[in-house]
Formats: C-alpha cells, sequence, structure tokens
C-alpha cells in the first residue's frame, strides 16, 4: 500500500526535507559501498536499485514548486571532496560495460548518441549531491533543498536517468538472453557520430560478464 504523504507537496517543509537528505544520504553511503568492490557480483542490480530510488527523490523535488534559498548568494560550503577515487573505482569494477551510449535531449531532434561512462555519471552525481548534502549539514535546507532541485534539472537527474537506462538495458540483455553490443576500444573523448558508434561495435555475449557482475541469464 503507497504512503499518502509520499508524493504530497503540500507537507511541513521540514520533513520533506528530512526524507529528501536521507534519501540522497542513503544514495551516496551505498554506492560508495558499491565501488569498494567487497561484493563485485551484486555491482549492477545493486546500483540499479539506488539509482531508481534515487530517482523517486528527484521526482520529488522536480514535482515540488521552485524552491527559492534564503540567501540571495549561495554561501560557499568550501573545497568539493574529491570523488577521482571513486570514479576510477567504478571504472575497474564495471569495465566490461562502462561505456554506453546516450542521447543527451531525447526532444532535441537528429542528436546523434554519443558516448558515455557509468564510472563518471556516478561520480558527477555523487559531486552534485554532496554539494546540497553540505549546505543541508550546516544548517542551510532552504539552500541545500534549492541546489537539490536545481541541479537535479540541469545536471544530476539527467545524468541519473541515463546511467539507470544503461544498467536497465543491460540486465534485460542479459535476463533475455539477448547479445550485448559492447563499445571496442570506444572512448568518451572521442567525437563520434551514430554510424562511428555502430562501426566500433563487437558482440559479445551477455553470459561473459553475466557472471562476474552478479547477472543471470534467464534458462
Amino acid at each position: 500500500m503507497s504512503d499518502p504523504t509520499l508524493h504530497a507537496i503540500t507537507q511541513n517543509p521540514d520533513d520533506f526535507a528530512v526524507q529528501i537528505a536521507d534519501s540522497i544520504e542513503s544514495f551516496i553511503v551505498a554506492t560508495t559501498e558499491v565501488a569498494k568492490g567487497d561484493e563485485p557480483d551484486s555491482a549492477v542490480p545493486f546500483l540499479l536499485l539506488e539509482i531508481s530510488q534515487l530517482l523517486l527523490a528527484g521526482g520529488r523535488l522536480g514535482a515540488h514548486e521552485d524552491i527559492v534559498p534564503d540567501e540571495r548568494y549561495e554561501t560557499d560550503t568550501g573545497p568539493e571532496p574529491d570523488v577521482d577515487d571513486l570514479r576510477m573505482r567504478f571504472a575497474v569494477l564495471l569495465e566490461p560495460i562502462d561505456v554506453f551510449s546516450e542521447v543527451f535531449d531525447p526532444y532535441e531532434p537528429r542528436k546523434a548518441p554519443v558516448p558515455a561512462r557509468i564510472s563518471d555519471n556516478l561520480a558527477d552525481i555523487v559531486t552534485d549531491l554532496r554539494h546540497g548534502l553540505a549546505h543541508y549539514r550546516a544548517g542551510r535546507t532552504s539552500e541545500a533543498l534549492w541546489w537539490w532541485q536545481f541541479s537535479y534539472f540541469s545536471n544530476w537527474g539527467p545524468t541519473a536517468s541515463a546511467t539507470l537506462r544503461a544498467l536497465q538495458s543491460l540486465v534485460a540483455h542479459v535476463r533475455l538472453d539477448q547479445p550485448l553490443a559492447e563499445l571496442d576500444g570506444l572512448d568518451t573523448d572521442e567525437d563520434l557520430t551514430e554510424d562511428d558508434l555502430a562501426e566500433e561495435a563487437g558482440r559479445v555475449m551477455a553470459e561473459e560478464i553475466g557472471a562476474p557482475l552478479g547477472l543471470r541469464s534467464r534458462k
């Protein structure tokens, strides 16, 4: 049975802020644990679940009326925590399926897919979320909510959505016993067209990466 307050945008602002902050902190903690590589067999399913839950918080922020911070100018939160270690850990953990094709704006016509990396996306999402969390922990609740809402629309929301789509596609390829296209040697720094992506893609069977990543094909 669904929680009647789940999508409410007229509830007590403090309760809303606490719930959003809890969801965001939970995502950061969980993904940081996954990046350690202690349980590689469950990495992909776990990330699929965590990003899905994060996007629920993002949807609540998106449905909320525009949040206005108390101060006109954003307070400096200090140096941003380094996410390079997190990025590299995910790059190693997800190496067989790290690169995927992404369309930035589905409403912009004739835009060719571009290569992206799950590891880069996860690090970027965590960076955005931590920035807002620094405001929240300092007691600047309205500024934290403003930042999370603004960056949901401008960066971490689209990035998380693209990453979720890639992970869901990977799970579907494995569970449905479908061959998985591998971007063999493709780098995200390259400016490639859709034809280039197709030319670069090699063919591998899903079972070659399914077991190491905790996925099982349908019998």
